[in-house]
């Protein structure tokens, strides 16, 4: 039996509407209608496509998805007139969300082979850790971009893939130390930007002052990868970084790594749901980069 697109376009309009009884007005339909033909459609496809919650409608996993597709058919229109005109295609939509403070060049780098791809669009949100775990389990994020794991939630059926691994260096301006001394004369010579305290590296930064003993002269802070790469251009302090964040200045010369390693790692998550319907891009981009460290629930 042939797909109705009289009712994936009532659907369509309802999803983008997220309200039953105005877009039931601005059709000029019956709201009860109006519901007889998503019930139609949700009988054809086999799934429910909102999940109905006192007067707000929201969308299912199977919703998310039709309307994905919805989009897509009903832009082919202006999609055809891009096509004659060879400036457009059909691009399917991979959302990622990103820890805001994480570096632009891992997200770049691992992002890479999906950008690359006339048919993909990459749609990147950046937010808290909070946020963007709520746009995963809301359905409106594929895959969040963290360098920490998920807090446990019985609740939530995260799945934690790890993706890269990186060792941690001290750099600097050439400018201001010798990138020959020992880490422990480094600490106890220069001031340092380090990560905040809540952080797994922060910790590890510590411990390892801690036992050389010394203690840092920490001039800033910061929980932002892109506002460590400035301060350490600016010559404020010697950063703790992952040298993915730098890589451009340390190619540039313009920032210099020390050459002792203070033996600690930063490491790079991929958060996803388990969901019935997985995004094929998602899969895609984590096939033989990950390591699927553990679900929660």
């Amino acid at each position: 039996m042939p797909l109705n697109y009289h009712h994936l376009r009532y659907f369509w309009a309802v999803a983008h509407d997220g309200n039953l009884t105005r877009t039931a007005q601005r059709l000029n339909l019956s709201q009860s209608a109006l519901s007889v033909q998503i019930k139609q459609l949700e009988e054809r496809l086999g799934h429910p496509l909102f999940d109905r919650r006192g007067r707000q409608l929201h969308l299912t996993e199977a919703g998310r998805i039709t309307l994905d597709h919805a989009d897509a058919i009903f832009a082919t229109g202006q999609e055809l007139i891009a096509t004659l005109q060879e400036t457009g295609r059909s691009r399917q939509a991979l959302r990622v969300g990103a820890l805001a403070t994480l570096s632009r060049n891992f997200q770049i780098g691992f992002l890479r082979p999906m950008l690359a791809r006339t048919d993909v669009e990459v749609i990147v949100r950046s937010g808290s850790p909070t946020e963007l775990l709520e746009g995963l389990a809301t359905l409106n994020l594929d895959l969040v971009l963290m360098n920490r794991e998920p807090p446990n939630d019985s609740l939530t059926p995260y799945e934690t893939h790890q993706i890269a691994d990186q060792a941690v260096s001290i750099v600097g301006s050439p400018n201001r130390f010798d990138p020959e001394q020992p880490i422990r004369n480094l600490i106890e010579d220069h001031p340092f930007v380090l990560p905040t305290t809540d952080t797994t590296m922060r910790t590890a930064f510590d411990a390892m002052a801690s036992r050389l003993s010394v203690v840092p002269q920490v001039v800033a802070e910061v929980d932002d990868m892109a506002m460590m790469r400035l301060l350490a251009r600016e010559n404020i302090g010697l950063a703790l970084v992952a040298p993915i964040v730098v890589q451009d200045e340390l190619t540039s010369g313009r920032l210099v790594e020390a050459r002792e390693h203070p033996r600690i790692r930063e490491t790079f998550y991929a958060i996803t749901l388990r969901r019935r319907f997985p995004n094929p891009l998602v899969q895609e981009l984590l096939a033989d980069r990950s390591e699927v460290l553990g679900t929660a629930g």
